[in-house]
């Protein structure tokens, strides 16, 4: 992902700490880059230097990119998402409630973003066929899921052909569905981390991922038929 993201939130996080005093390190701060999230988040919030933030970023800078990357399909929709979400949670620090995690709060951010942006863009859809997405073991799962109700072995023969349909497949899914396969099979979380990003119970999840594959399956075999 180009740095140039990174640095423009960067840009927004050095000018709100202007004024700060600028007191030595200490040994403790000296080691944030071993901390934990929340620690981290912690130690921003009650003095706001930038390096707590930017260590966060640079944690999930891989990740969040290639989930948005996957999600909206489209390199620089995802960077520029990836962009709003941690200036969002820049301005919105505050709002992170004690005892939670962040990699889910992170996330909903994210993902919401996300969906907001693909709203705006109706034209766009979630997986696009760009050559530069390449072919994941997430969509060779989903394959696999697939492959039960749907086309023979052999008709799954080439790769990136079926890596393409399964992404043509679950783009035809609404929004909120697409989040959920995004976060349950791409993404692989937990459907408690689900849960917690979606603020709906444990239970709720797991209905939805069934009906979001039974969906996907009508879409699959649709496909097939047409094809």
């Amino acid at each position: 992902m180009p740095t140039t993201r990174k640095s423009i939130v960067m840009q927004a996080v050095s000018e709100s700490a202007l004024g700060r005093s600028e007191e030595p390190q200490t040994a403790e701060q000296e080691v944030f880059a071993d901390r934990s999230d929340e620690h981290l988040v912690d130690a921003y919030l009650k003095d706001r230097r930038p390096e707590y933030f930017e260590t966060l970023m640079r944690r999930y800078e891989r990740e969040l990119y290639t989930f948005l990357r996957r999600f909206l399909g489209n390199a620089q929709h995802a960077e520029d998402v990836f962009q709003g979400t941690f200036l969002s949670v820049h301005l919105r620090i505050e709002q992170f409630e004690p005892g939670k995690r962040f990699r889910p709060w992170l996330y909903a951010i994210a993902s919401n973003k996300a969906i907001d942006f693909m709203r705006r863009n109706k034209r766009h859809q979630m997986a696009s066929l760009d050559s530069t997405l390449q072919h994941t073991e997430s969509d060779e799962s989903m394959v696999s899921r697939l492959a039960s109700h749907g086309p023979s072995p052999d008709e799954m023969a080439i790769r990136s052909e079926t890596s393409a349909k399964v992404r043509e497949a679950v783009s035809q899914l609404n929004e909120s569905t697409q989040q959920l396969i995004q976060l349950a099979f791409y993404q692989g979380l937990k459907y408690a981390d689900i849960a917690e990003i979606l603020d709906i119970p444990v239970g709720t999840v797991k209905s939805r991922v069934f009906t979001a594959m039974r969906k996907l399956n009508e879409i699959w075999m649709r496909m097939q038929q047409e094809s």
